[in-house]
């Protein structure tokens, strides 16, 4: 059994509990994170504990926590589950921080109560190989959630919605249309390559901006490989040459089709390859201790 971190105490999952009033579970009035951590040690942890800030700032509540704070709990967590990690010891941490249990159900914010603070890990799982030589699906949905999407808020009901309606399409993932313009997919980043340039849409309120998108922006121009910030027309989707989709977990991932229709040559395309080297031979620099 797995164990956990809940409002200062490590435990076994199966002992982890909050009260029913907690305004994480009646309203979703609270944030998250998810950290890979390779060999057991935490990826750009510094931008995801900034990542986490900007969240709570977006929500009005106070960090309950110290930057070291969380570096220590988190250290430890990975410490206590990196045996049922595997070898590798790679795991991916998620962190929710809610506003806390008041006595009242009450819409507005509560005085003086504390905010409830959860961590666990999970094994993250070797890259399929399957993916790498054949990509993945993917459909256009519109965007039906709030004008938040920057901040990293539990209430992801409208993003569980639109994933099941891929899924219900035979693909992998929603890439979301707002005002006619590609967004993000419903729990990931988008990047499009045409003419040789990667291309990725502007942070804004319409997209979360990711820790992983990032990274590949610096890898990007780091490496020589042209790369811009801008919108994305939906028409300028459908024609694009590759298409990826980026997140903490999945990485880099290569859309083949799109709306039951290839991408390019159907294939994943030789900028994604040359992407996915250059992350995958950072990760390993962060596996043994060279970059964090």
């Amino acid at each position: 059994m797995p164990t956990v971190y809940l409002n200062g105490t490590f435990m076994p999952m199966e002992e982890a509990c909050i009260p029913v009033t907690d305004r994480g579970f009646l309203f979703g009035d609270g944030v998250y994170e998810v950290i890979p951590a390779y060999g057991g040690r935490l990826f750009r942890l510094p931008h995801h504990l900034q990542r986490l800030q900007n969240s709570l700032d977006g929500i009005r509540l106070a960090n309950p926590l110290e930057n070291s704070e969380w570096e220590n709990i988190l250290n430890t967590l990975l410490a206590h589950n990196a045996e049922e990690a595997g070898p590798n010891n790679d795991q991916a941490v998620y962190l929710q921080v809610t506003r806390g249990s008041a006595a009242k159900r009450d819409h507005s914010f509560p005085a003086d109560i504390r905010p409830t603070v959860y961590a666990a890990s999970n094994p993250i799982p070797d890259p399929d190989p399957q993916i790498a030589r054949q990509g993945l699906a993917a459909v256009t949905l519109d965007d039906i959630r709030w004008k938040r999407c920057d901040i990293k808020a539990t209430t992801l009901l409208a993003n569980v919605l639109l994933r099941q309606q891929a899924v219900d399409q035979h693909a992998a993932e929603a890439i979301l249309v707002h005002d006619g313009l590609a967004t993000e997919g419903s729990a990931s980043n988008l990047f499009v390559v045409k003419d040789g340039i990667i291309l990725t849409p502007p942070k804004n309120e319409c997209l979360l901006p990711g820790i992983t998108r990032d990274l590949v922006l610096e890898l990007a121009e780091k490496h020589a490989l042209p790369c811009k910030e801008t919108d994305i027309p939906l028409e300028q989707l459908l024609h694009a040459d590759e298409i990826w989709i980026t997140s903490s977990t999945r990485e880099i991932v290569p859309i083949t089709r799109l709306n039951n229709q290839p991408v390019g040559e159907g294939k994943p395309g030789r900028i994604w390859q040359a992407a996915i080297e250059r992350y995958r031979e950072y990760k390993d620099s962060v596996r043994i201790g060279i970059v964090d």
